[in-house]
């Protein structure tokens, strides 16, 4: 067991973020090839991919899941309740934001792990764009989005 754990700190200290996901570069896998073959290698990876990813499920769903405590618990009191149920449970902007931005996260992490298709965002994705619109929060923006301008398909 101490020789697979060597392969896989070896391989998550050397790993770069790839394209497609984690990679070595040629000459730490040449140094590897020395003592694993290219399965063993290719595992391993496999593994320290799928542990990181792991700890950005748990770390996204954690992020999401706090949000949503915190803004259900603001209603524990008849009071708030009780406006509740009279007026409508409202989010602002700002918290609708957060919101927003994890639960992106969470579904690009779970498209990885899930054997379903992907769930459709265009509508996460519009609520996104129009947040943006607002100048809510700026740190929203996918770089790969370009300049903001429109010229994609219409809403």
């Amino acid at each position: 067991m101490g020789r697979i754990a060597d392969l896989l700190g070896a391989v998550a200290a050397a790993a770069e973020d790839g394209g497609d996901g984690l990679e070595l570069p040629p000459g730490n896998r040449a140094l590897l090839l020395e003592g694993w073959s290219d399965d063993d290698i290719d595992d391993a990876l496999g593994l320290v991919t799928d542990s990181l990813l792991l700890d950005e499920l748990v770390e996204a769903a954690g992020a999401v899941s706090s949000r949503l405590l915190v803004q259900a618990g603001a209603l524990d009191t008849d009071p708030a309740f009780a406006q509740a149920q009279r007026e409508g449970w409202r989010l602002s902007l700002d918290q609708l934001a957060h919101l927003a931005r994890e639960l992106d996260r969470l579904e690009e992490v779970l498209e990885v792990f899930e054997d379903a298709p992907p769930r459709d965002r265009s509508r996460l994705d519009g609520v996104r764009r129009r947040l943006m619109e607002q100048g809510i929060e700026t740190a929203m923006r996918d770089p790969s989005e370009g300049d903001g301008s429109e010229g994609g398909e219409p809403s």
